[in-house]
């Protein structure tokens, strides 16, 4: 009953029209990138036979994650650059903040359940398959899926709660919590040192299990007496570590700090480094760059 904003302003990527449109162009072709790779990974690991492996299972469902969590802010995003409408709805808003959240918790548990099928892959070929079962593998998505979701609900129920009574404007592209917080009159520490907590949990937690399952996968890779192996092996494997590192790096340096320090510039750049770049990146790096899905997409192209 205390609200009285009825809508926020996301001030955006740019100040200048010039600007706004140069970015509105680059953020179209990487969203279009995204679509494009993501529904080439689910449609060829769908139809094709040689692709019903455990492995392309979660690359499938990684790729549906990443389009649902591009799509929570890229269309408004791009409308805002367009239109130059700057304005969201509180319903929108709270929205869109629960999606990104949900959704973006979910990609760190999906990485780092990629990263342990391959170790087991590579580390322990002899029981891939009976450890990678159909019902363990469904287990794992259904589990990344429902603690995302479980983790991330309180502080975002607890968030929309709060009374707005004015400033609401957020120098940013997308509703973040952090600036939804220092915009709320009521006393938010609560909410900010258990989003603090939820995050140290989240983000160090799943960074730990894919670096020591990649880790574990070179000190096998290192023992491969084929030394085109281990070059292909090492390939695949650092450009995993890029996008890990990247996608990571940023994350944790945006959240894991004093929600005042929120609001500024470089958090928008940052945001667009784990939220846009490596999105971009990921259809190639994990699936396209494979060779028995760029075998499968050529036979389907060809037919």
């Amino acid at each position: 009953n205390r609200t009285t904003v009825v809508e926020f302003v996301l001030l955006g990527l740019a100040n200048s029209r010039h600007l706004e449109i140069t970015l509105f162009l680059f953020l179209v072709i990487a969203y279009f990138l995204i679509l494009l790779g993501n529904f080439s990974v689910i449609s060829i690991t769908l139809v094709n036979n040689f692709l019903q492996t455990p492995m392309y299972y979660f690359l499938r469902n990684f790729a549906l994650l990443e389009i649902s969590f591009t799509s929570t802010f890229m269309p408004s995003t791009l409308y805002s650059l367009l239109t130059e409408r700057k304005t969201i709805s509180l319903t929108g808003c709270f929205l869109q903040m629960m999606f990104f959240y949900c959704l973006g918790t979910c990609t760190l548990f999906h990485m780092a359940v990629m990263s342990l099928d391959r170790y087991v892959a590579i580390c322990h070929p002899l029981h891939y398959t009976a450890i990678m079962n159909n019902r363990f593998c469904l287990q794992l998505i259904l589990s990344c899926w429902a603690v995302s979701f479980l983790l991330m609900f309180p502080p975002t129920v607890m968030t929309v709660q709060l009374p707005f009574c004015g400033p609401n404007v957020m120098n940013h592209f997308y509703c973040d919590t952090s600036l939804l917080l220092q915009l709320s009159c009521a006393d938010t520490r609560f909410i900010e040192e258990l989003m603090f907590v939820i995050l140290i949990i989240i983000l160090p937690g799943t960074l730990i299990v894919t670096a020591v399952s990649y880790g574990c996968i070179i000190v096998t890779v290192l023992h491969i007496p084929s030394s085109a192996g281990r070059r292909k092996a090492f390939s695949t494997c650092s450009a995993h570590l890029i996008v890990v590192t990247v996608f990571y790096s940023t994350c944790i340096y945006r959240y894991i700090r004093p929600a005042q320090r929120g609001g500024q510039d470089s958090d928008k750049v940052l945001s667009l480094f784990f939220s846009v770049l490596t999105q971009m990146l990921n259809p190639y790096i994990y699936s396209l760059r494979n060779k028995q899905v760029k075998q499968a997409l050529k036979e389907s192209i060809l037919k």
